[in-house]
């Protein structure tokens, strides 16, 4: 599993730009910044929607001002359902939606999840991560991915902050 001080997977995400798929190259994307990433198992998921997105939302602005550049959600879903997903999110402009349609970034980084039990085959593990140049900061997983307690908004907040 990734740690704290470990560089970003020099990996290949796809985020809609304009209803077009569109590669960004993590460590490219990540260098010179700070990141506040969270990764949720699915998009349109309980969790996901009413929970985990709306932490990042409600704290964005503080985010910002405590020098978090980006926020990224990533899960393993296609880059159009990450799109539809962030309409109806309303993220627009505020959190980059990132889709790891292969899984990729999660097997990368060691956090998978096998909710194949519920239909939903290899899956990303919940988390956040404060990333700052392409490394890790801090790092959140939690024990459940059907709550947002260690991973949310809040507590990266507070993560920024220190």
């Amino acid at each position: 599993m990734i740690k704290v001080g470990d560089p970003l997977p020099a990996v290949t995400l796809t985020e809609s730009v304009d209803g077009a798929p569109t590669p960004v190259e993590v460590a490219k994307a990540a260098e010179g910044k700070t990141i506040a990433l969270f990764a949720v198992p699915g998009a349109f998921t309980p969790t996901c929607s009413n929970q985990h997105v709306p932490s990042f939302l409600d704290n964005r602005a503080a985010l910002s001002a405590a020098g978090v550049d980006e926020i990224w959600c990533l899960a393993v879903n296609d880059p159009f359902v990450m799109d539809a997903w962030a309409k109806t999110q309303g993220t627009a402009g505020k959190i980059r939606m990132l889709a790891d349609g292969n899984a990729e970034f999660a097997k990368a980084v060691g956090l998978t999840l096998d909710a194949s039990g519920l239909g939903l085959g290899l899956r990303s593990q919940r988390y956040s991560m404060l990333v700052k140049n392409g490394k890790v900061a801090t790092l959140n997983v939690e024990g459940d991915p059907n709550k947002a307690e260690v991973s949310d908004g809040a507590t990266l907040l507070a993560q920024a902050r220190s």
